[in-house]
C-alpha cells in the first residue's frame, strides 16, 4: 500500500527526478480527494466537538462553524509530541479559521499517530498525514472541506513558522487542507502569497530540524516512519 501511494505521490504531485523542484513549494495534499462525499447537514450553531459525532464538516457550513468555534475557544498554544522530542507552537489570533480548526482537530484526536511524511533538510517538515487506514477513517467521521487562504497579515515564511499546504495541484485558489500543516527550517519568502501561516514554533525547533535530517527516499518521505504521537493544548 505505502509502496503504491509512493507512486502515485510522486507521479501526480511531482517530477520525481528533479529534486531542486521538489524544495520549491509545500507537498500539495492528496488526502482531501481520499474522503468519501457526505451529504448529511446539522445546524452549525448548536453543535460542538463534544457532541453528536454524526455532525460533519463540509464546504457548506466549514468556515460558518470555525466562526462560531472561535468565539468560544480561544486556546492558542499547542504541544507536538514526537519520539524525537516536543515542538510547541503559537497559533495566531489574527488567523482565526486556520487556528480554530487545529485546536479542532486536535481536541478531537486527529493528529495522533500521524506522520511528518515530507522532511528536507534545512528547509520543511510537512506533517499531518500517513497511509494508515485508521486516521483515514478519522477523516471521514470529521468531514471533507477546505479553509481558504489567508495571507494577508504581514507574516512571513520565515524560519519556525507553521503553515497550511493547498489541497491539490488542480486548486487554482490555492484553498488549504485543513488536516495537514508544514513548519519552515529556513526563511522562504517565495511562498509568501500562497500559503496561510498561522502559527509559529516557541519551543523545539530543533526538534523540527532533527526530524528534517532523517535518511529519506527520492519522494521525501523518511525511510523510517516518524509519528506525531499527539497533539497537547497548552493554553
Amino acid at each position: 500500500m505505502r509502496f503504491l501511494r509512493l507512486t502515485v505521490f510522486c507521479l501526480l504531485l511531482f517530477n520525481c527526478e528533479d529534486k531542486q523542484s521538489q524544495k520549491k513549494t509545500p507537498t500539495p495534499t492528496i488526502d482531501s480527494t481520499e474522503i468519501e462525499k457526505q451529504t448529511k447537514e446539522e445546524q452549525v450553531e448548536t453543535i460542538s466537538e463534544e457532541q453528536d459525532t454524526t455532525f460533519l464538516l463540509t464546504k457548506d457550513n466549514a468556515m460558518e462553524f470555525f466562526l462560531q468555534y472561535d468565539k468560544q475557544h480561544k486556546e492558542n498554544k499547542v504541544r507536538i509530541v514526537t519520539d524525537f522530542g516536543n515542538i510547541d507552537i503559537l497559533l495566531f489570533n489574527e488567523t482565526k479559521f486556520h487556528r480554530s480548526n487545529f485546536i479542532y482537530l486536535a481536541k478531537k484526536g486527529y493528529f495522533d499517530n500521524t506522520q511528518f511524511y515530507r522532511v528536507i533538510e534545512n528547509y520543511i517538515i510537512q506533517g499531518g498525514s500517513t497511509d494508515d487506514r485508521d486516521v483515514m477513517r478519522k477523516r471521514r467521521y470529521i468531514g471533507k472541506y477546505l479553509l481558504p487562504t489567508d495571507t494577508k497579515r504581514g507574516f512571513h515564511h520565515d524560519r519556525g513558522v507553521i503553515s497550511m499546504p493547498s489541497s491539490d495541484i488542480e486548486n487554482p485558489y490555492k484553498l488549504a487542507s485543513p488536516y495537514e500543516f508544514f513548519i519552515m527550517l529556513r526563511d522562504v519568502r517565495e511562498l509568501d502569497g500562497d500559503y496561510t501561516i498561522f502559527g509559529k514554533v516557541i519551543s523545539g525547533l530543533e526538534v523540527a530540524d532533527n526530524i528534517a535530517n532523517v535518511e529519506t527516499d527520492d519522494a521525501d518521505w523518511p525511510l523510517k516512519n516518524v509519528y506525531i504521537r499527539r497533539v497537547e493544548i497548552l493554553d
